[in-house]
C-alpha cells in the first residue's frame, strides 16, 4: 500500500514537492528577468536545490518554461473548458464567468508577466511563441468563440461572427492587464479600477450581444 503524503518520511515529501517548488521559482524568475535573462542556476538556487537536481525534472530552460505555462495557464483553461461543457444556464452568464475568471486567475496575478514576456520576447524565440500561441492563445480564443456559437445557436446572442467578436472581447482585458501592471511608461494616466472596468466592459458587451426578450 502506498504511504499517504502525511505518513511519508520528510525527505520523501520534500522530493515529491520539488517539481512544484521548481515551477514556482521558475515563474518568479521568468516574470522578473524575462526568458532570455533567466538562468537555470538561479531557478535552482531560488528553489533551494542544485542545478543538477533541476535537470532531473526538466531537460532545459525551454521545457521548464513550457511546464510553467502548462501548470499555471493551460491548466486553468482546461478547467474553464470543462465548466463550459457542463454549463446549462444562459450563455451570457457563462461568457461573463469565463472573462472574470480569466482576469482574476491570470491577468490580475503575477502570471500576467508571462504574457508580457511573450509580447516582448516572442519574436526572438519562435518555437516558444508557437507553443504559447497553440496552447494558450488559440485554445483560449476557441473557448470564447464556442460560447459565442452556443449563444447564437440557442437564440440568446445576435448572429455575430465569432472569429471577429472573440478578439473584440479579448483586447480590452489585455489592455487592462497592461494598465494594471504598468507595462507602459508613466504618462500621467489616471488609475483604473480593474473590477469596475471588468464589470462595465462585460455589461456593455453583453448588452450588444444578447437578444432582447420579446
Amino acid at each position: 500500500m502506498l504511504a499517504s503524503q502525511e505518513t511519508k518520511p520528510r525527505w520523501e515529501r520534500r522530493k515529491d514537492a520539488r517539481p512544484q517548488e521548481l515551477l514556482a521559482a521558475a515563474l518568479n524568475q521568468f516574470v522578473e528577468r524575462g526568458y532570455a535573462g533567466t538562468r537555470l542556476e538561479d531557478v535552482a538556487k531560488s528553489a533551494g536545490v542544485s542545478k543538477g537536481t533541476l535537470y532531473l525534472y526538466f531537460a532545459n530552460k525551454e521545457e521548464l518554461f513550457k511546464a510553467v505555462v502548462r501548470e499555471n495557464i493551460v491548466h486553468p483553461i482546461g478547467e474553464a473548458e470543462l465548466e463550459a461543457a457542463q454549463h446549462d444556464g444562459p450563455s451570457g452568464a457563462l461568457l461573463r464567468a469565463i472573462l472574470f475568471k480569466w482576469w482574476h486567475q491570470i491577468c490580475a496575478t503575477p502570471l500576467a508577466g508571462i504574457t508580457k514576456l511573450m509580447l516582448a520576447e516572442g519574436n526572438h524565440f519562435p518555437e516558444l511563441a508557437q507553443f504559447y500561441n497553440e496552447e494558450v492563445v488559440a485554445r483560449g480564443n476557441r473557448l470564447i468563440a464556442s460560447v459565442l456559437v452556443r449563444g447564437i445557436e440557442r437564440g440568446e446572442f445576435h448572429p455575430v461572427d465569432p472569429l471577429v467578436m472573440t478578439p473584440v472581447l479579448v483586447a480590452p482585458v489585455l489592455m487592462l492587464m497592461m494598465w494594471t501592471h504598468a507595462y507602459m511608461p508613466d504618462c500621467g494616466m489616471p488609475p483604473i479600477d480593474p473590477d469596475a472596468f471588468m464589470a462595465t466592459f462585460t455589461e456593455v458587451s453583453l448588452r450588444g450581444l444578447e437578444v432582447s426578450p420579446a
